[in-house]
């Protein structure tokens, strides 16, 4: 009981269960953050995020963060609305995608996956190729943030950088997911994760964060 209350006071909530639930921002901050705790240390030589999400902020945000002693940006999501674009960031390298016809203000499924091969973002279905990252790797120790960027390893947080929106099924790979694997996601069939697992979730809340039910806009029958 001691070891619960203790959890519970800093905000850690265990192993937790969080299917039909989301995370809610409600407004750009520097203080407000969630922060997941990987269930694997890496190093990592190739990694993939998929997660869901939106918001309607019309200026740069990040969408999800992982930094390492060594690389604040050892894995890195980032939105620019103003021109449609998104930044994916791989042990301090990033390409940038021109999401065209694609966008964040109505509920979305993404997928950031990275090889030394190969890179791709593949936003509602639809894939963005890019090329790998040769050498590089994902140090070990990462510390997990939404709803900020760290600009230090834990830390540095800058209000433009924060979000407004929701995110849920929040999910990490270290491997590059295969095209079929990344179809799967999006059709609801399970595949099964290992360093973030939204159904097994180790989490901590900080500053102006809910949680919420999440019930599927566009619910999918798995096949």
């Amino acid at each position: 009981m001691l070891v619960w209350m203790i959890l519970w006071i800093s905000g850690v909530l265990g192993q937790t269960d969080m299917m039909e639930k989301l995370f809610a921002f409600r407004k750009r901050s520097t203080t407000s953050y969630v922060r997941l705790y990987a269930e694997l240390s890496g190093p990592f030589v190739e990694a993939t995020v998929c997660m869901r999400f939106h918001s309607n902020l019309t200026q740069s945000y990040c969408i999800f963060s992982l930094a390492t002693p060594t690389k604040h940006d050892g894995f890195l999501l980032y939105y620019y609305p103003e021109s449609n674009a998104l930044n994916f960031y791989v042990s301090n390298t990033h390409l940038g995608y021109d999401l065209q016809d694609n966008n964040f203000t109505e509920w979305t499924s993404i997928c950031a996956t990275w090889s030394s091969t190969a890179r791709a973002v593949w936003v509602d279905g639809k894939k963005y190729s890019g090329s790998g990252t040769p050498n590089k790797d994902i140090s070990a120790d990462p510390i997990i943030i939404l709803g900020q960027q760290q600009d230090t390893y834990g830390g540095g947080f800058q209000l433009q950088d924060s979000i407004v929106g929701e995110m849920t099924d929040v999910n990490m790979w270290d491997k590059a997911l295969t095209d079929d694997n990344v179809i799967d996601y999006f059709a609801g069939n399970e595949v099964s994760r290992n360093v973030i697992n939204w159904k097994d979730l180790r989490y901590n809340l900080t500053g102006d964060v809910s949680i919420r039910p999440y019930v599927d806009p566009y619910p999918c029958e798995p096949v």
